[in-house]
């Protein structure tokens, strides 16, 4: 099954959309510039450093700029999908139409929109694989095995008080 993992939305003044959403829901907006599109995320609970939600099940999304030559410019969804090409000629057999090839989105994935068979412009993402985080080292067993004999050396050398 792909999930939902991002949500995407249209405007016209990223300045106005920003503060609205702030102010409305709290959330942290980030404009990216017109290298990308001048493209806002929105991160609508806690991230870690790379913009990644830390609670599985939560997702975030963003706004692009709204362009009158694209169809279906209304709030949509963004499906994850393993392989893009075998997901695109899934949609295509399932009644949908592609919008276009694939873009890739500098260390997010490839990412293409089509529309579903009601109309809806929907979106599916190929993402890049995250690095796993570092596994804690376990403790050596020749460190444990020291440290247990250690202490059985000190108990031995301790006198032992007799109470009278």
């Amino acid at each position: 099954m792909d999930p939902v993992v991002h949500f995407e939305m249209p405007y016209d003044d990223p300045e106005r959309l920003m503060k609205f959403y702030r102010a409305a829901f709290g959330w942290t907006t980030r404009q990216l510039g017109e290298a990308m599109g001048g493209y806002v995320t929105a991160a609508t609970s806690q991230t870690s450093a790379d913009g990644m939600v830390k609670t599985p099940g939560m997702i975030s999304g963003g706004f692009f700029k709204r362009n009158p030559a694209w169809p279906a410019q209304h709030p949509s969804v963004v499906v994850a999908v393993q392989d893009i090409a075998k997901a695109m000629a899934k949609i295509s057999a399932a009644g949908g139409t592609v919008l276009g090839e694939p873009m890739d989105i500098p260390g997010i994935g490839a990412y293409v929109s089509f529309m579903d068979s009601e109309g809806n412009r929907v979106s599916i993402l190929q993402p890049l694989p995250r690095a796993k985080p570092k596994a804690k080292k376990p403790v050596a067993k020749k460190k444990l095995a020291t440290r247990k004999a250690a202490k059985t050396k000190s108990k031995k050398k301790s006198p032992s008080r007799k109470r009278k």
